[in-house]
């Protein structure tokens, strides 16, 4: 279930949940170990799995200059969030009033007195509240707000959260972004009019317009999987630059072409899905260079996608696609 929060509306009406908090931007690995323990111990306890998050990243209030773009948006993150067989999602205004709570007061006036929650788990090395607090701290608050607190364990394999994911995106690296997010990282956006330059050189392209508070990954070529409004997939290749070879000046742009594909796109959502990095962006001494390069990067990318086709777990359920933490148990205090 997916809970938009006002404030002061749900006292009352709510069942006792074991609930844990975060932005979850990504919903990469490490947030997938943290919601497999709480389903956990959701269910040792007899009530509801309860995740709790905010509708915008808490930065755009406390430090507007400072906000990171993100690697879901909201829709995208509810969607992945749904997948991992959490109970009920429960989404705050992440307002100037909210900010300034304390965590004890937070856990009283939200956690305890809104949603109902009797259980609480912590992230590996997650702080909140305004002034934030110790492990000590929360479980001190907890006895004295009537909240259990756990700590969950991390990842054993890496240490994963979406600083570091965005950090790859930004120089490229999707592969590696990839085994974080347990996913290719995506772009979601409309097919807008652009100036048909790839029909002209023999590949035609979709220009895509991503979701404005998106991370678009660094410039270059991609081999992508590009997945249609009615739900198909295609195979495809997609630059993001400012294309020096024509003369785009400063503008960036996206533009993924469709291998073996005709059609008409214009004005369709599409969602890209980012596979391997071909090769960085470069000027070309003429048109013709620049056609014989496309045709190498489209069956190096065509050789890519036959590959991942055949061995990705991009279509499983996110939460069943992998094992995503040791099965040990929580730590308590």
């Amino acid at each position: 279930m997916y809970l938009c929060i006002e404030m002061g509306k749900n006292r009352d009406k709510r069942l006792p949940s074991a609930a844990t908090i975060g932005f979850f931007d990504g919903v990469h690995r490490g947030h997938l170990c943290l919601i497999g323990q709480l389903r956990q111990e959701a269910q040792k306890r007899g009530v509801k799995s309860l995740l709790v998050t905010f509708d915008q990243h808490p930065r755009t209030v406390v430090s507007p200059g400072h906000v990171p773009t993100l690697l879901t948006t909201l829709e995208e993150k509810e969607q992945l969030l749904r997948q991992t067989g959490v109970d009920e999602i429960a989404v705050l205004p992440f307002t100037l009033e909210l900010s300034r709570l304390t965590a004890r007061e937070f856990m009283q006036q939200v956690l305890r007195d809104e949603l109902n929650v009797q259980t609480l788990m912590l992230g590996y090395d997650h702080a909140f509240g305004h002034g934030g607090g110790s492990l000590n701290d929360y479980i001190r608050w907890g006895e004295e707000t009537g909240i259990e607190v756990l700590r969950a364990h991390e990842l054993e394999d890496a240490m994963v959260s979406s600083s570091k994911c965005r950090r790859l995106l930004e120089v490229g690296d999707v592969e590696a972004a990839a085994e974080m997010l347990g996913r290719s990282y995506s772009l979601n956006g409309e097919v807008v009019r652009g100036f048909h330059v790839g029909h002209e050189l023999g590949f035609p392209t979709a220009n895509l317009q991503p979701d404005e508070e998106k991370l678009i990954p660094a410039h270059g070529a991609y081999a992508v999987w590009v997945v249609l409004a009615d739900g198909s997939r295609q195979a495809g290749m997609l630059n993001i630059g400012n294309r020096p070879t024509i003369g785009n000046g400063e503008t960036v742009s996206v533009e993924v072409n469709l291998m073996d594909y005709e059609g008409d796109l214009y004005g369709q959502r599409l969602t890209v899905e980012f596979v391997s990095r071909l090769r960085d962006e470069r000027r070309f001494a003429s048109r013709n260079e620049l056609m014989a390069q496309l045709a190498q990067d489209a069956e190096t990318a065509k050789r890519i996608l036959l590959y991942h086709s055949a061995s990705t777990v991009n279509s499983a359920p996110l939460a069943k696609s992998r094992p995503f933490c040791a099965d040990r148990a929580v730590k308590r205090r």
